[in-house]
């Protein structure tokens, strides 16, 4: 998996690659998006293709309403599929899922990862 920051260089890849939004990231005080370039996708993978990134759009999507149950069940079906590529960043996601749904993040909680530039 190639991970590419920024919308404008990931959008000419999409008509040739299977490129999935990851999570938007906060440095400093600029917000990035970061997505992944499948590599591989099995043969026998293919026939579902279009459901799964269906499906790891709609995670994204309901990550940011706090929606915790169906990203969890979300989560179920999308690991190991991508040639296991995403498995890292999906569970990397459902464990700050897990948090959440343990301590509420609040209203203010927008879904965007902070990180230090220091």
């Amino acid at each position: 998996m190639n991970i590419i920051f920024g919308k404008e260089r990931a959008e000419p890849l999409m008509d040739s690659f299977t490129v999935l939004e990851l999570d938007t990231i906060r440095l400093g005080n600029d917000d990035v998006v970061a997505y992944c370039v499948v590599d591989n996708i099995p043969i026998t993978d293919m026939p579902r293709l279009e459901s799964m990134k269906s499906l790891h759009a709609n995670l994204l999507i309901e990550y940011r309403k706090k929606n915790w149950n169906y990203c969890v069940q979300a989560l179920e079906h999308l690991m190991n599929f991508w040639n296991h590529e995403l498995d890292s960043f999906y569970q990397n996601l459902l464990g700050r899922i897990r948090e959440y749904m343990e301590k509420d993040p609040g209203q203010e909680w927008t879904g965007v990862v902070e990180k230090s530039l220091g």
